[in-house]
Parts: structure tokens; sequence; C-alpha cells
């Protein structure tokens, strides 16, 4: 029977499970993988979600109210914590990705389609690891008191939809006396962003304030497109957190960071790094291989910044 309901769509994906099968083996790596899905599907049931299907390393679900699918969420990453802490038997802890949207889906055959259920599985493209993104329609159906702990990180241009989607992503739960910004209360004021400048090629663009964040990667609907084969689709992603430029590695083959008058190389696997200064960004190869894609990076003074599109 076809239904049409509205639901919160949860996506996660389990990450370092490739590095296991190298470690550990076939038949070991399968076992911990199984099990650690079969993990995440209890949590989906313990909270009162509903698992749609399984999906190699991970799962799709949903759930009644947002405030499930996220308690869900945080139980994941404090799982797979668990299970990759002190003692643990596992040459390296699996991380997880976690993606949330909300809206109206239909249910049919087992299978839940819907705008919530695309928008939940590319976002999990731009989720790093042990991170949950989700949208201002998922906050929105949030408690009050909740609503603090997630940041901004503006609107994303999803591979395949046309409308960018406002994204948040979920931080460490709040003190209860922080009176910090949040999303639907009042705000205090933050530091004017300054601009960052990419160059690769023969484009050289400046990214400040709303034009933030900025991802990186090799298909054309990301902020900053890098037309090369050792790129993902979203390789990477900018953003402006603390008063500083973060940048998050969100791909298979590795982000580099080398800063001028520095030698040594940065590696971020699904890790983060706070850019300053100027230096290079290599994107699936070290930016100390000369044919790589490498992209050059400044940041700037804002009252140095140019307009958004440059091009030398």
């Amino acid at each position: 029977m076809t239904q049409i309901v509205e639901r919160t769509i949860l996506f996660a994906d389990l990450r370092g499970s490739t590095s296991l099968y190298e470690s550990m083996g076939n038949a070991e790596a399968t076992a911990v993988v199984t099990q650690s899905v079969a993990l995440l599907a209890r949590i989906v049931e313990s909270m009162g979600g509903q698992v749609v299907k399984t999906l190699g390393d991970g799962l799709m679900a949903m759930f009644i109210l947002p405030k499930a699918a996220l308690a869900a969420a945080e139980e994941m990453h404090d799982s797979m914590e668990r299970i990759g802490g002190p003692g643990s038997s596992l040459p390296q802890p699996l991380k997880v990705q976690v993606a949330l949207a909300c809206g109206e889906v239909v249910q049919m055959s087992g299978d839940v389609f819907g705008d919530a259920v695309n928008v939940a599985a590319r976002l999990l493209d731009h989720a790093g690891d042990n991170e949950t993104l989700l949208t201002a329609a998922v906050l929105a159906g949030l408690p009050p008191t909740q609503r603090g702990r997630f940041r901004s990180l503006e609107r994303m241009q999803l591979r395949g939809r046309v409308e960018p989607v406002h994204v948040y992503l979920l931080e460490a739960q709040r003190n209860p006396g922080d009176t910090a910004a949040t999303a639907f209360g009042d705000m205090l004021p933050a530091p004017e962003p300054e601009g960052i400048r990419l160059v690769w090629t023969t484009q050289n663009r400046v990214y400040s304030g709303t034009d933030l964040p900025v991802v990186l990667g090799r298909s054309p609907q990301v902020t900053y497109c890098i037309d090369d084969t050792r790129v993902s689709r979203s390789h990477a992603r900018i953003d402006w957190h603390g008063g500083t430029f973060q940048l998050t590695d969100l791909s298979y083959n590795g982000t580099y960071v080398r800063f001028d008058h520095d030698p040594e190389v940065i590696s971020l696997r699904r890790g983060t790094c706070t850019l300053h200064g100027s230096g290079l960004i290599g994107l699936g190869t070290p930016p100390t291989e000369a044919d790589g894609p490498c992209v050059r990076f400044e940041v700037m003074k804002f009252a140095d910044t140019q307009p958004h599109d440059l091009y030398l």
C-alpha cells in the first residue's frame, strides 16, 4: 500500500572500513562491519525509528520526530567511539557520518521516496567523520533547548538539486549558562569574516561572509570545481568558525595542506585544520607532486577582498 507521510530521514555511513579489510583480512573485517551496521540498526529501533534498508557500510532510516532521529545520530557516534576506544581490538576506530532531512515522503513496497530522501542522501557527501549534518527543516522541528547546539554552514548546493539547502552542523553540547548564538534566538555579535582567496589554473576567487562554506570538488555543482579525476565529487569544505577558516576533508583520497615558509605537509584524512596565512591545498595528492590538483589559498583581510568572481 502506498502512503504519503511526514518523516525525518536519516542516512548513516561507516568510515574506515576499507582500511579494515587491508589490515584485518576479508573475513574479520566483514564481521566487524556487519556487526557495526547491525548495531546502528538496533540504535534506530531503540529510538523509535524504522530501518528502511542497509547500504553496504551504512543504512537509511526514518523517524516520526526529528528529536528521535537526532538522539539516534548521537548514540551512533557514541557507540562507534566506545567500540574503537582504549582496549579495542580494532587496528583503527570506525567512524560514522550522519545526515538528516525531513519532509513529505512516499512509502511504497517497503521503500521510501521523496525530496527529503534525496536531500539526506546527498547531504551525506558533505559530512566529515563523526559529523551530523541536518537541514533547517529538521532544526525547526527540534525543541528550542536543542537548537543552540548547531552551527550554520549556510546554504549548500547539493548534487542533482537546483535549489541550495540551508545546512547545520551538530556541535558539542553547550553548558547550561552558555549564551552563544543559536539559529532561532538572540545572537551575540560575531567577528567580521575575513576573506579567503582560492586559485587553481584560471580560477581566482575570493570568498567571505555569505559565500561560505565553500565546497571544493570535481562535481560541477560544488562551489569551487576542480576538474581532475583524482579529486572526489565533494572533496573538502572550507567554513568560517570561531574567527578562523576551517578546512575539512570529505574525500577518500585525502586532503593535504602545506603552508608557505613551512616544508611540512599536513595530511587530513577526514580531519580538519585551521587555514592561516597562505599556502597550498592538495586534493587527492600532496602539494609536493608537480602535476597534482593543487589549490593555492591566501587568508586575506576583509578590506582587501575582491569581488566574488575574479578571473585572471
